[in-house]
């Protein structure tokens, strides 16, 4: 939020040894992995509530987005490579998967931890849909896009460009599937203009792999992109914000974690307040 740039390094250097970053670095398994596995945690049969939050790959994005030095998890990479395989056929962990969601988030930890990723890179440049975005269910035949698949994408590809610079192809894909959501102003239906549904309006936190318009505004303010056709969902953001200059925690995303890091529905949420207050900053700057 404006801070010095001594300041917030200082403070990101204590995640690896305080609070929620320390005792999510220290549930790692010897193995390199967290939970026993890649999305899901070993023994997951499906029946209980909700997707669990407790694998690898979610441990991973937590610690990635909390601004975890990646030097905190050395050697992580090689024991994921060595025996980490995505519960779907077996595939290697950092080779990717087929879903789009999942991708994305292998290609942003992957090259924060420095993994061997261009691969997935270059993915999503080979199953961008005709009308610009993604759908993870592209794989059962979908050729619309999703709001949820295509931001997620679009985070994935951001990581990677910020890293290495990306690749022609993958810098246009980024800027096409933007166009995506841009065209819709983030929450409406291109054939009737109609909202997508009341959930583009529910902030939770964390995000996990819900799309909102605030999520979606944060990606945009990441990606350096303003643009007038955001405008509505801008006003959408500052009309949550309570009186007392909170916004409030929309609901959790149901399902195993490994430890709780915000507030139930209802209550006023720091992490919330945060994007939003850093989003409507950014907007008016």
């Amino acid at each position: 939020m404006g801070a010095r740039e001594a300041v917030w390094r200082a403070t990101r250097a204590r995640v690896g040894r305080e609070g929620f970053g320390a005792r999510l670095v220290g549930l790692q398994g010897a193995d390199g992995m967290w939970g026993g596995g890649a999305f899901f945690p070993a023994g997951f049969d499906g029946k209980e509530e909700g997707q669990p939050w407790t694998a690898t790959t979610w441990s991973l994005t937590s610690l990635r987005e909390w601004g975890l030095d990646a030097a905190v998890l050395e050697g992580t990479v090689e024991l994921l490579a060595a025996g980490c395989r995505w519960e779907y056929e077996g595939l290697p962990y950092w080779g990717g998967e087929v879903d789009c969601c999942i991708n994305s988030w292998t290609l942003a930890n992957g090259v924060w931890l420095g993994a061997p990723v261009e691969g997935i890179a270059e993915w999503f440049v080979e199953h961008q849909l005709e009308d610009g975005g993604w759908n993870c269910e592209w794989v059962e035949g979908s050729v619309r896009s999703s709001f949820h698949s295509t931001l997620n994408s679009l985070k994935g590809l951001l990581a990677h460009e910020v890293a290495t610079g990306g690749t022609v192809g993958t810098r246009a894909a980024r800027v096409r599937g933007g166009e995506y959501l841009l065209e819709r102003a983030l929450y409406k239906r291109l054939s009737t203009g109609v909202a997508v549904g009341e959930w583009a309006f529910e902030f939770r936190s964390p995000f996990r792999w819900g799309y909102s318009v605030l999520n979606a505004l944060d990606y945009f303010r990441a990606a350096g992109v303003k643009d007038p056709r955001m405008a509505e969902a801008v006003e959408v953001v500052r009309a949550a914000r309570q009186a007392d200059g909170t916004w409030l925690q929309g609901g959790r995303h149901p399902g195993r974690v490994w430890f709780e890091i915000d507030v139930e529905k209802g209550v006023p949420s720091k992490w919330l307040t945060f994007y939003a207050m850093r989003v409507l900053r950014w907007w008016e700057s």
